[in-house]
């Protein structure tokens, strides 16, 4: 009975665990940008692609879908993400699509900002950094190294 007890505890925590961080980001996670600043940011890309959920490394807890606009100073996407803690967004130098393609190209990415909205944002391109070196944006979870979509925009590698 105890050994019934015991386990019927540690899957009550276990699922409780596991549902606070799935759900603390969303709680927790600021207002979206508006959309009507979206779409007016937008409107300066050199480049615009999609997010798409069809990708190897998506499922039905991390995906993406929408516009993505790449200017010289920012990145907009106007769409939704599957929520979770930690999203990074990096711009790299060939297109990927599962943990496995990113992991060994990480390390020739640049991290350009956090991602903490679900619903839409903006994330500003640091200093010195040239859009024109990559060809794809990718959204990571650096939490627990899971991919979580990406999107193409330049053709070919740099």
């Amino acid at each position: 009975m105890r050994v019934i007890i015991a386990f019927t505890h540690i899957l009550a925590l276990a699922i409780g665990f596991a549902a606070g961080v799935y759900l603390l980001p969303i709680l927790t996670a600021p207002e979206s940008v508006d959309r009507e600043q979206l779409q007016s940011t937008a409107e300066n890309a050199l480049y615009t692609t999609q997010f798409t959920r069809e990708l190897r490394g998506s499922d039905f807890l991390h995906w993406g879908e929408g516009t993505v606009s790449v200017s010289a100073g920012e990145v907009v996407h106007q769409g939704k993400l599957a929520p979770g803690p930690d999203y990074r967004m990096y711009l790299v130098p060939e297109f990927v699509t599962h943990e496995d393609e990113f992991e060994p190209v990480k390390m020739s990415a640049v991290q350009i900002g956090e991602v903490k909205t679900f619903d839409g944002v903006v994330v500003s391109i640091p200093p010195g950094v040239d859009v024109n070196a990559y060809n794809t944006v990718v959204i990571w979870c650096e939490a627990f190294s899971e991919f979580i979509t990406a999107a193409q925009y330049r053709g070919g590698s740099s």
